[in-house]
Formats: C-alpha cells, sequence, structure tokens
C-alpha cells in the first residue's frame, strides 16, 4: 500500500523567471489589457487604477521587487530541498492547461495524463513579451523527457471512476498542441524545482481557466480525498507526493483574497474555501484551484501545514503582477 509521505505547493509564472529590471515587461501589457478580473468585475486600467487608489507604487520599485525577486528563489530552493529530504518514489502534480496541451476543439474537465514520458522543451514560438524571457524556468535548454508513473495513472483512473468521476485519459501530447511539451504548470516544477530529476509522476490537468466545465470548489476538494485513497490503494510505490501548481492571485493581485486561502490551508478549514464565491476563480487567479485537491488530501492524511513564504510581486501602480505562495506539508 501507498503513503502519501509528502504535499507541496508552488505559485508558478514568469516573474519568477524574469530578472526584477525587467518586470515592467509584463506591465506593459497590462497597462494594455481593457479586461482586468477583480472580485468578480472587469476593468480596464486606468479603471483598475482609480478604484485600487492610491495604487502600489511603492511596491514597484526595483529595490523592492529585487528583495521579492530573492525572497521567491529562496523558498523555491526549499521546496526542493524538502522534496528530496521526503525521497518520495512518484509523484502526482495537479495543474492546469492554458491551451498549451488542448485546443479549444476539445477540453476536458479534468484529465489524468498516463504516458510513460513526460515530453519538457521550450515554446520557441513565445512571443508574448515578459513570457519568452521566462521560458528558460520552464524547461532544460534541451528538451527531455521524464518518467511517467502510467500504473499509477491507470489505478488512479479505475479507482475515481468507482467514485463517479468521469475522467479523461491522455498518453501523449494531443495533436495540435501549441506547446513542444507538457504545460508550463508542469513544466515548472519539474525544471525549476525538481532540478529535472522527478520520480515517476502523474499530472493531473485541470481546466479551471475555460467555460463551461470548469470543476467547482468542492469537485476540487472531492477529487483532492478520492486521490487519496487512490493512492493509498496503489500497490506499486510504497512513497508519493503530491503537488500544487499556480496560483495565487493573478494578474491584480487580491492580498486579501490571499489571505483567506492560506488561512484556510493553516487550519484545514475546508468549509471555508467551500465559502468563496466562485466568480473569483478567474483568469490567473483560477490557478488557486490546482491547489484545492492537494489541500483536501493532506487534510485527508493529517500532514503538518508549513507556509515557506508568500510573496506579492507587483509589477503596476494598478496592482497588477502574481502572489507568489509556497507551501508544503510533511
Amino acid at each position: 500500500m501507498a503513503e502519501i509521505v509528502f504535499g507541496m505547493g508552488s505559485s508558478h509564472g514568469p516573474l519568477l523567471s524574469t530578472p526584477p529590471e525587467q518586470w515592467d515587461l509584463r506591465a506593459k501589457a497590462d497597462r494594455e489589457n481593457k479586461n482586468h478580473w477583480y472580485r468578480g468585475k472587469t476593468y480596464d486600467y486606468d479603471s483598475l487604477l482609480r478604484l485600487r487608489a492610491p495604487g502600489f507604487a511603492s511596491d514597484i520599485a526595483v529595490e523592492t521587487r529585487r528583495e521579492r525577486f530573492g525572497r521567491c528563489r529562496q523558498a523555491m530552493e526549499v521546496l526542493g530541498r524538502k522534496f528530496r529530504e521526503a525521497a518520495p518514489d512518484a509523484l502526482v502534480i495537479v495543474g492546469n492547461d492554458q491551451r498549451e496541451f488542448f485546443n479549444a476543439d476539445l477540453t476536458p474537465s479534468i484529465t489524468v495524463y498516463r504516458g510513460k514520458e513526460i515530453y519538457n522543451a521550450r515554446d520557441p514560438h513565445e512571443p508574448a513579451p515578459g513570457l519568452a524571457i521566462a521560458e528558460p524556468g520552464n524547461a532544460p535548454e534541451q528538451a527531455i523527457a521524464y518518467p511517467g508513473a502510467s500504473d499509477l495513472a491507470d489505478h488512479i483512473l479505475k479507482s475515481l471512476a468507482e467514485e463517479d468521476f468521469d475522467l479523461a485519459q491522455s498518453d501523449s501530447r494531443p495533436q495540435g498542441a501549441s506547446r513542444p511539451g507538457i504545460p508550463h504548470a508542469y513544466g515548472f516544477i519539474y525544471h525549476s524545482i525538481l532540478a529535472d530529476a522527478p520520480p515517476p509522476s502523474v499530472p493531473v490537468i485541470l481546466n479551471v481557466h475555460f467555460p463551461h466545465n470548469q470543476p467547482k470548489i468542492h469537485r476540487c476538494l472531492a477529487l483532492g480525498r478520492a486521490l487519496r485513497r487512490a493512492i493509498q490503494s496503489f500497490q506499486g510505490y510504497g512513497r508519493v507526493a503530491i503537488v500544487a501548481s499556480g496560483g495565487l492571485t493573478h494578474f491584480v493581485i487580491d492580498e486579501e483574497l490571499d489571505q483567506q486561502v492560506l488561512s484556510a490551508m493553516a487550519k484545514g478549514d475546508e468549509e471555508a474555501l467551500g465559502r468563496l464565491p466562485e466568480n473569483v476563480f478567474k483568469v490567473g487567479t483560477a490557478e488557486i484551484k490546482n491547489w484545492l485537491p492537494v489541500i483536501a488530501a493532506m487534510n485527508a492524511e493529517g500532514r503538518r501545514y508549513h507556509q515557506v513564504d508568500y510573496v506579492p510581486c507587483y509589477r503596476s501602480e494598478a496592482g497588477t503582477g502574481n502572489a507568489m505562495a509556497f507551501v508544503y506539508w510533511d
């Protein structure tokens, strides 16, 4: 029988791999964006700036950026070290796809990847300012294949089907995928946290972004409890880790919402998470849902929660950017 020995949650995002002096590359796109989602409504940049007056000018000074970038990189090192100390035999990663793997022709709600290999490569065609510069954080210079845990993936598929989860499965990168490898939510974990040396793993891909089949909060929590039961009943590995990739609030940072989520994690309070309104989980903030299955699994397992750091990385006066969080359970 397998035991879940370690849990981890890490933000991913271009600011983690971009020199802080160049965070303005993405701020330019923020200022041009007419549809910033914030607390259930959309705003153009100027309206968002007025709403959040006096703004965040002091948070975007280059000295502040450097300090926060350094904290993020240090926290990433802590997570990598703790993972190695836990020494799991296998890994389940809960993340999301942003039209890198599936395109609009097919958008599964929940997918279990069961391939024998997991291919990670930089996207050579990424044109967006502030994104191309961050690709070295998502994959090594030379493409690499990591081992998949196909037997564990099949067991998860069968076990969750018995619990009335209707899942999609994938054996390889779909034809027509825009990215040459696994989505960056996974590539970042494999490359920047695990140093391209993960144990055999199973990516679980959630559609948190695209209407109309995003899993709801309660379904994500139920998925985590079911994943725990599936992993525990598997005979092939002794020690398994489960990891969340994504979040926290972005592209408009909402520290109040982030603190609600972090407080609920610290207390193991799934009822508090369940009371959060669905309409805040839009755009990048929707990636917080990637954390919910891991939170539920760790709560059920009774593991201890540790917050390594929470770092709001602002890149404009209107409060756009990415709030980064780094936690683990042992």
